[in-house]
């Protein structure tokens, strides 16, 4: 019986066992299999300088798209927020919105105001 141990370009250690023929063909498929490049982890998005980017929207176009539907009319909480955009099947975490609404508010795109211990946003 013959055998043989493989390591991948990714690290992982192949073990074929079998007639010698056995073994030359799988290694050779193997070969041939084997991509030449580096394996990509997100097939789906590509890179651009030192930032990935995907062909989705962004969470500022989405908080704009509520706005240009009227839900800024009145003040919303961040948790308000959160459950209108998860509504439209995007979830995000509460950590990942108070930057995005803070930008948009230094943009003047929408209004922060204080209400309590609490930022509530309103449209323009």
């Amino acid at each position: 019986m013959a055998k043989a141990q493989i390591t991948s370009k990714s690290g992982a250690i192949i073990t074929i066992e079998g007639t010698s023929k056995e073994v030359a063909e799988l290694v050779a498929a193997l070969d041939r299999s084997i991509p030449a490049g580096p394996v990509t982890k997100n097939p789906g998005k590509t890179k651009q300088g030192s930032r990935t980017t995907s062909s989705g929207p962004t969470l500022g176009s989405l908080i704009g798209e509520l706005t240009d539907g009227g839900f800024f009319k009145k003040p919303k909480e961040l948790g308000a927020i959160k459950l209108a955009l998860e509504e439209h099947g995007y979830h995000y975490p509460v950590t990942t919105l108070s930057p995005t609404l803070l930008r948009l508010v230094k943009r003047r795109q929408l209004r922060r105001i204080r209400e309590g211990n609490r930022w509530t946003y309103v449209g323009q």
